[in-house]
């Protein structure tokens, strides 16, 4: 168990230097150890375009342009009433990890979230997910605080089922 947890504070530390660089601190982020291989989780979160299979908050989605790196995907809520628009800003197969911003669709300015599969041997990984933006945008549907919970509450919930995959 030790190991497992010093390699898990190693991988967390070696993910987030992208963001360390610029020195500056996420506004929310998001771990979880999982019992797959970085290789096995990797091909399961690299679909981009499968999201609503591992997602209750998404019905469908809708991909355009490039695959991946330059691509955009909306992902629509299952009321139809809501969507996200997202850009795939960058896509690295050598770190296991995805960078986009999201477009429209959510109460925030200049959001740019990244997530990554690392290795922690033995057949487990950690799945390292983080988010910026500029700005909160008050609004009558939710307050900052429950919009960081529905997100920390959709991530867990894809990946639980991504690893269950």
């Amino acid at each position: 168990m030790k190991k497992t947890f010093i390699i898990a504070i190693v991988a967390l530390f070696s993910v987030n230097t992208s963001v360390a660089q610029k020195n500056e601190k996420p506004v929310l982020q998001y771990s979880k150890i999982v019992h797959k291989s970085a290789n096995e989780m990797w091909d399961v979160v690299r679909k981009l375009d499968k999201i609503d299979k591992y997602s209750s908050a998404i019905a469908r989605v809708v991909w355009s342009g490039n695959k991946y790196e330059g691509g955009t995907r909306v992902c629509y809520t299952p009321d139809g009433q809501g969507y996200f628009k997202e850009k795939i800003i960058n896509f690295d197969e050598s770190t296991k990890s995805f960078t986009y911003s999201l477009l429209e669709g959510a109460p925030v300015k200049g959001m740019v979230n990244t997530m990554q599969v690392a290795d922690l041997g033995n057949g487990k990984s950690v799945v390292v997910w983080w988010t910026n933006y500029d700005e909160f945008l008050e609004n009558p549907q939710m307050t900052q605080e429950q919009f960081h919970q529905f997100m920390l509450t959709s991530l867990d919930e894809m990946v639980t089922n991504m690893s269950a995959e």
